[in-house]
């Protein structure tokens, strides 16, 4: 596997563990669920993101997993952006939900075609 692939494979495990971490925290990312307007779905968002994140840390052994993993990630990702959009982010607050986004679904693309192997 390609060193970029392996690279959006590791760091996007880390990032969806740390921030669904944060998520779950009951003071860390309140704010911002409030300001899109989705405070309810806080707990839910952290949880699937840690779901992913190990997802993501599984597939290594599993790599069946893969696919679902990074395509679950890049959809909540996807939903994210709809979030920041519906909020007038700027595109710079805006880019990490989109690179996470665009790198798991490369992923689960690449995955799911058989053609990505850890």
């Amino acid at each position: 596997m390609d060193l970029f692939l392996q690279a959006c494979w590791v760091v996007s495990a880390i990032v969806f563990l740390g921030y669904g971490g944060m998520c779950l925290h009951p003071t860390a990312m309140a704010s911002e669920f409030e300001r899109f307007g989705v405070a309810r779905f806080r707990v839910l968002t952290g949880s699937l993101e840690i779901l992913g994140g190990l997802g993501l840390v599984v597939s290594y052994q599993l790599p069946a997993l893969l696919p679902f993993a990074a395509g679950g990630l890049a959809l909540l990702m996807f939903f994210a952006l709809l979030a920041r959009i519906r909020v007038r982010d700027s595109f710079l607050q805006m880019s990490p939900a989109l690179l996470l986004m665009v790198g798991n679904g490369f992923l689960a693309y690449r995955a799911a075609g058989g053609l990505l192997q850890p």
